[in-house]
């Protein structure tokens, strides 16, 4: 992913997107992240575009592995005021 794609997601959503209180009320482990990731590659993979372009390919998983584990990360420490969805958790959801 050329920068310039990552500077006009933050022009459009802000430095904090509040993410990490997006997901607070989803138990997200490493283990959740991992096997995200791993759906994250495989769609790198299979995208036509990306193909021919490792540097976007290598761009796009830092940034997807930096997040994930930020999430994970965030989990520890996100109080009950962060939340900023909905406020319970899914009881049929399996991470």
């Amino acid at each position: 992913m050329h920068s310039c794609h990552y500077l006009l997601y933050r022009q459009k959503k802000g430095k904090y997107t509040r993410l990490a209180g997006r997901h607070a009320n989803y138990n997200i482990g490493t283990q959740a992240a991992h096997r995200w990731l791993h759906h994250m590659a495989a769609a790198i993979e299979e995208n036509e575009g990306l193909k021919s372009d490792d540097e976007a390919r290598e761009k796009l998983i830092q940034y997807f592995t930096y997040t994930a584990h930020y999430l994970v990360a965030a989990m520890t420490y996100m109080r009950s005021d962060q939340l900023s969805g909905g406020t319970t958790v899914d009881p049929g959801r399996v991470w």
